[in-house]
């Protein structure tokens, strides 16, 4: 059987009702975007295939025209089983409305299933998601009434709680590299990451199903050095060649990111001053060298920055949930790679290291916080994004520290003169009575004796075992008008007060 095909004719193979599990991560790294879009064309066309079930670890999009929006159709899709979907807003909003079952399962529980499938296991057992929105006996990882199955459960083991995560059946994956030879075998030496590939070609190959690549070259077989190979040939069933595939959404190629060429950090240039910056800069006195750390999406990525402007992060090490580890990691829409990364591996081996206590530090974004420590950063309102890795990373490192801004929508304010000052205060409390869906769990982390900050741009608080407790203030803020009056709840007051370092202000 000839492996290299028309993009139709591997469309062709995809029936109604199919699982499909598909690689990739924001901003376009490692995406099969042109089979997507294609897919979406073909059921827009000839409505079908139809009732497709969606699996896949990471959020996959640019928050508008590529990823998982571009099957957003109703009929298209009955179901996505996501880790995120903050980079998809329409597939989001089909969620929101009720027109597919939605499910959100931690991004490195589904990055591990695949491992599970392929090896026949019955599925994942992890403490990861006790506790928090995905225990079924809170809400079990279902974002709608339409979510009505269940797909995780509590055991015991040795008298300890844990929670099953039962496999799924792959009928269909679609994965990328960069070059794929005669035979199928998929090198990735354009890519910004590798993800875990091999184990979702595995899984399908493994379940009777089949299993089709997107690659920007083609080549004779036996000219792609075996250890470079990253999806062996054995595993694919088709391939479709892009030749304009990019490495990420906003960019053709980039040697930096695909860790091909290194460069000095000084080429990226510092963040301004901002409250993003500010927060960056006191988080960063949470590290310490040759610290193990992750950095999240949004305000936790300018950690990294205000590292290499000042010189320092040659003695850290920082590293993100698909697999980078060293360098400098990217945020905005490409956040999940690294400039100049030091070493590059399978994403579910990144979340083993991360779930068995590897990480020194995390730094992740907050959308509300409760009297209780309880965080949320993955559904508030309107908004559902979904917890990525948030879940993996917070519930298992030695320290954690959340970063973002006081309040939201319209906050305005005025650094100057080494101080802050509140010119318009955001519309949104998001220090709240009770978070809208627990995605980090307070009690929890007091019961394993985990070290919780929460720093913004006015104050910072650590959990105490009575709750939220103020341990600094910055200068320029009023106690009373800026802090207590913006928050539902009344926290505990340090004793010893501190003003946070005025050198964070210029």
């Amino acid at each position: 059987m000839a492996k290299i095909v028309s993009v139709e004719e591997a469309l062709a193979q995809i029936k109604d009702n199919d699982t499909v599990a598909i690689q990739g991560s924001g901003g376009g790294v490692c995406e099969p975007t042109f089979i997507l879009k294609k897919l979406g064309e073909k059921y827009c066309k000839e409505k079908s295939p139809k009732n497709l079930t969606l699996l896949h670890a990471n959020g996959i999009g640019d928050r508008d025209t590529y990823g998982t929006d571009a099957l957003a159709y109703p009929g298209l899709v009955k179901r996505d089983i996501a880790g995120h979907w903050g980079m998809a807003p329409k597939m989001a909003q089909l969620a929101l409305e009720e027109k597919i079952e939605a499910y959100n399962l931690p991004q490195g529980v589904i990055s591990q299933m695949f491992q599970t499938i392929a090896s026949g296991k019955p599925g994942v057992i992890t403490k990861t998601g006790l506790h928090t929105f995905i225990d079924p006996r809170i809400e079990g990882g279902k974002m709608n009434k339409s979510a009505k199955e269940d797909l995780v459960k509590v055991i015991e083991i040795d008298g300890e709680e844990w929670l099953y995560y039962p496999n799924i059946k792959i009928d269909v994956a679609i994965v990328r590299g960069t070059t794929a030879d005669t035979k199928g075998n998929i090198s990735s030496e354009e890519e910004a990451a590798i993800l875990e590939g091999i184990s979702i070609a595995q899984a399908a190959h493994n379940c009777g199903g089949i299993v089709i690549a997107q690659v920007k070259y083609i080549a004779e077989h036996g000219t792609i050095n075996p250890k470079d190979v990253t999806i062996p040939g054995i595993y694919v069933d088709y391939v479709v060649q892009d030749p304009d595939q990019q490495i990420t959404c906003d960019r053709v190629y980039d040697p930096m990111l695909a860790g091909n060429v290194r460069a000095p950090f000084e080429r990226i240039p510092p963040l301004p001053l901002s409250s993003r910056k500010v927060i960056a800069r006191r988080a960063a006195k949470e590290l310490k060298k040759g610290d193990i750390i992750n950095l999240g999406v949004g305000i936790p990525a300018g950690i990294a920055a205000v590292a290499a402007e000042d010189g320092y992060i040659s003695d850290l090490n920082f590293t993100i949930e698909q697999g980078l580890i060293g360098g400098m990691p990217m945020g905005g829409v490409i956040f999940g790679v690294s400039y100049c990364p030091e070493a590059v591996v399978d994403q579910s081996l990144q979340f083993n290291f991360y779930d068995g206590g590897g990480l020194d530090v995390c730094f992740l974004g907050f959308a509300q916080i409760d009297k209780e420590g309880n965080v949320n950063s993955s559904k508030t309102g309107n908004l559902l994004s979904g917890c990525g890795g948030a879940i993996n990373i917070s519930q298992n490192a030695k320290k954690v520290v959340f970063c973002g801004t006081f309040t939201a929508k319209g906050l305005e304010q005025d650094i100057s003169n080494n101080e802050i000052k509140i010119v318009k205060e955001g519309s949104i409390k998001k220090l709240v009575n009770k978070v809208d869906q627990i995605t980090f769990s307070g009690n929890y982390a007091k019961s394993i004796n985990q070290e919780v900050y929460y720093i913004t741009e006015r104050c910072v608080f650590k959990l105490a075992n009575e709750g939220l407790c103020l341990t600094e203030i910055a200068p320029g803020i009023d106690l009373q008008r800026d802090i207590l009056e913006q928050m539902e709840f009344e926290p505990i007051i340090a004793e010893n007060l501190k003003v946070m370092d005025r050198n964070f202000f210029e």
